[in-house]
């Protein structure tokens, strides 16, 4: 059975989930690529794991991100992640922090195993890096802009992503975690070898 990912989007939807599932995960969704690159991490983790987890878009569903603020007296960041048991928070983690090695020792002493992988569905949609890569390659876009174009989309995406996706999207111009976002540190794209080969390459395995 796939894992179960639920928006939600009051603060009654918050409630009703914490009560239904005694063990559970929430994580809240900001608006750039930290998003993207911390729900990757929890991906790798959920596909092995039987943990339920309720995702809110902090910007859309406000008043469900500060009913989980004040039920817990967590601060809010995003993205963010609160484990629950028994509806009181066990476990919390956020931005940059949210690691396989933060994440490792957690999963390992509440959340048990799955007998078989599953495939955890995100919300992502990887079609307008493809429609971007597909004008650069057809000469519409030259290097610098292209570069610019996709950087700039890469930085805003706060799509609940897989760690496989995210890592291919990253490879172009730089993954955002190792620069703990400085995307300006990424230098002109020819110092990475032939952009257009490797922009061919990755609209392959896309």
């Amino acid at each position: 059975m796939s894992q179960v990912l639920i928006p939600l989007t009051t603060p009654d939807e918050v409630e009703t989930f914490l009560s239904q599932y005694p063990l559970a995960g929430v994580f809240k969704a900001g608006t750039c690529h930290k998003t993207m690159q911390g729900f990757g991490v929890l991906e790798t983790f959920l596909k092995d794991h039987e943990l339920p987890v309720g995702f809110i878009r902090v910007v859309d569903w406000r008043p469900a991100s500060n009913h989980v603020a004040a039920r817990t007296g967590i601060q809010h960041q995003s993205p963010q992640l609160i484990m629950f048991k028994d509806g009181e928070p066990v476990f919390d983690v956020d931005n940059w922090d949210i690691t396989p090695e933060a994440l490792e020792p957690v999963f390992e002493q509440y959340v048990p195993a799955r007998q078989e992988a599953a495939q955890v569905a995100g919300d992502g949609n990887v079609e307008p890096y493809r429609q971007l890569m597909r004008q650069y390659i057809d000469g519409q876009l030259p290097d610098w802009q292209f570069q610019e174009l996709y950087v700039n989309m890469f930085r805003d995406d706060a799509s609940l992503r897989s760690q496989r996706e995210f890592e291919l999207l990253s490879r172009l111009f730089g993954d955002p975690d190792a620069y703990h976002g400085g995307l300006h540190q990424l230098g002109a794209p020819q110092q990475r070898g032939d952009l257009k080969a490797r922009v061919q390459d990755l609209l392959a395995q896309l």
